[in-house]
């Protein structure tokens, strides 16, 4: 983008700029210092300063104003500066502006939800043709935490296929996919014909897989409806409902295991984690995995009596979005936000075949982060 400028004003400390639609910024001494163009690689764009590097107090000492620019002179330095004013009025947005995916979209009521019109559903062939949708759609996905995909051919291993179009497949130990229907003595639940509670996969992982992704292969006429709901927004319901609650689930650490003749995965984190500034940042819940902790005595207790209340709000029906995916179907969802389950079935009647993969979050977040900026036209 091209803006004009309207005028700007400087002190020692700040340099003040308004554009001619009326945006308005402010930009301290320190901060242009520290963002001197001159002190980046010119290709790549990384530092090639350190903050030590930087004076502690830098002042201006003179600004002016050239063509789509502004120029920069401090004092007791012999250095000039060039910002251009797109970057700079760029850097004044809000991140959810710049960034519109941190923009998060929680659901609570997911009873209340059509699930074919709140959430972004677009066929493989319009995500694998056009960048736009493509975009958009990863957009959704990381602002409601799932998106669908529709008429992905229904064989086996199609689902890395079309994952090519979204971020890099993590192997496991399950390998690159898994297939999920019932088998005679499964390692683990999932793989039998078990209604599934609300849960999130992996969390005896580190890190814990940040998407996952299941197409359907075969679907059960009876049975196996697919359950999703909003660990930020059931997090954030018991923090406003029962504080205390709440406190003991983000602070305490929960060992999760997992145990199969070839793979000893052992984690522990809180149930709901949070980030620095106190937000929700990711929730694991898997009450298959477990493991026994490590508390006595009153911390038990009083950890066990937010862990049931937090259990008891997974199982109520108002909070849980319920529906039929059909063949060649396929969700990809938050696997750090984004709880999901099932109601049972049988497979001796009908069998049941989904395979998923997991893919990593920062495959995910760059695939889009490259779409924006070739639908902008420059690095963002």
């Amino acid at each position: 983008m091209t803006t004009e400028l309207k005028g700007f004003s400087w002190t020692p400390q700040s340099l003040r700029v308004e554009w001619r639609d009326g945006h308005r910024a402010e930009f301290a001494s320190l901060w242009l210092r520290d963002n001197c163009p001159a002190d980046r690689d010119p290709g790549n764009g990384q530092r090639l300063v350190d903050i030590a590097d930087v004076p502690p107090v830098p002042r201006l000492s003179g600004v002016e104003h050239a063509a789509d620019a502004v120029l920069v002179d401090w004092q007791d330095e012999p250095r000039h500066a060039r910002f251009e004013l797109d970057w700079l009025r760029e850097q004044s947005l809000d991140r959810r502006t710049r960034r519109p995916e941190l923009d998060v979209q929680r659901w609570l009521d997911g009873a209340d939800i059509d699930a074919r019109r709140r959430f972004v559903w677009r066929s493989l062939a319009a995500l694998e043709s056009d960048a736009a949708a493509r975009l958009d759609w990863l957009v959704r996905l990381a602002q409601d935490g799932i998106a669908f995909l529709t008429e992905v051919p229904g064989r086996e291993r199609e689902i890395l296929r079309a994952m090519s179009a979204i971020g890099q497949v993590a192997e496991t130990n399950y390998g690159l996919l898994f297939d999920v229907r019932s088998v005679a003595q499964p390692e683990n639940l999932a793989y039998s014909d078990h209604g599934l509670g609300l849960h999130t996969d992996n969390p005896y992982r580190d890190p814990v897989p940040g998407f996952q992704a299941l197409h359907v292969l075969a679907a059960s006429p009876e049975g196996g409806d697919s359950l999703f709901a909003d660990g930020f927004a059931l997090a954030e319901h018991l923090r406003s409902t029962e504080p205390a609650a709440f406190e003991v689930l983000s602070r305490t650490p929960v060992p999760f295991l997992y145990r199969s003749r070839d793979a000893e995965l052992y984690a522990e984190t809180p149930l709901i984690r949070l980030n620095a500034a106190g937000a929700v940042q990711a929730v694991h819940y898997n009450n298959r995995s477990i493991a026994p902790l490590p508390l006595a005595g009153e911390a038990l207790e009083t950890f066990y009596a937010a862990y049931r209340r937090f259990a008891l709000l997974l199982r109520e029906p108002r909070f849980q979005v319920r529906l039929k995916l059909v063949e060649g179907d396929l969700v990809v969802f938050d696997n750090q936000r984004t709880l999901h389950g099932r109601t049972a079935f049988s497979s001796a009647r009908f069998p049941r075949h989904l395979q998923g993969c997991y893919l990593t979050r920062d495959s995910v977040l760059s695939r889009l982060g490259l779409l924006r900026r070739a639908a902008h036209g420059a690095a963002r």
